[in-house]
């Protein structure tokens, strides 16, 4: 579903990847751990075209995401630690938007399916978003992937600041979208949270893939102690 061929980028010299290589296959949630400038976000920005690769592919079901962006951009939904929507719209009204941005459209009672299905309370639904806490917005970004039928799911920090109530609830979400068969590439610090919701676990050091794994080959003591390893 996901593939990093050998990705590299590189600013006015300076690499910030270095030949990155991994999959996530359909149903996987691949967690990418490692220190601020590690190379997490460059690697998900790569996948979403925002910056193009020095060398290597990142690729979206076979499909080369620098050289088709508008269509791998169709396979795949983005939940950034900050999730952009319309705060003078209801929540309704955002997934209407992105949802008919993606070309798919939808009656009122479906769009509000889709709130359910991603765990946003009946009586937020047509709350502005204005209103919402940074849980609520991040189930609508779930929704919209839902919506889109996003084959793909990129997350950059998408637990940071939330609660363990809404950090659990969106953990049980990515779970429920994994069973859909979406793949997942998660960039994060949270171990526990990687080790809870991932099948897969990636540290990354200084641009490199230093380890990669399937959590059911790590405890999350010996994944601290691994990671702090590389942290030094």
């Amino acid at each position: 579903m996901l593939e990093a061929v050998n990705l590299s980028k590189s600013y006015n010299g300076v690499s910030a990847l270095k030949g990155v290589s991994f999959k996530v296959n359909k149903g996987d949630i691949f967690c990418l751990l490692g220190a601020n400038g590690a190379g997490k976000t460059t690697t998900i920005n790569l996948f979403l075209n925002f910056i193009s690769p020095t060398s290597g592919q990142a690729l979206i079901n076979q499909v080369d995401t620098a050289q088709q962006p508008l269509a791998t951009k169709k396979m795949l939904a983005y939940i950034p630690e900050n999730l952009m929507l319309y705060p003078n719209l209801t929540g309704v009204e955002n997934l209407h938007y992105f949802s008919a941005l993606a070309g798919r459209k939808y009656p009122s009672a479906e769009l509000t399916n889709y709130l359910n299905e991603a765990g946003l309370q009946e009586g937020a639904h047509h709350q502005r978003v204005s209103t919402y806490s940074k849980g609520m917005r991040q189930k609508v970004g779930v929704a919209i992937a839902l919506a889109k039928k996003a084959d793909v799911l990129l997350l950059d920090e998408p637990t940071s600041g939330l609660d363990p109530k809404a950090s659990n609830e969106f953990a049980a979400l990515l779970k429920k979208l994994s069973e859909l068969g979406v793949a997942t590439l998660m960039a994060t610090h949270d171990l526990f949270r990687a080790i809870e919701t991932g099948t897969h676990i990636g540290i990354m050091k200084e641009g490199n893939l230093v380890e990669s794994m399937t959590t059911d080959q790590i405890n999350h003591q010996d994944l601290e102690r691994l990671y702090l390893k590389h942290m030094n």
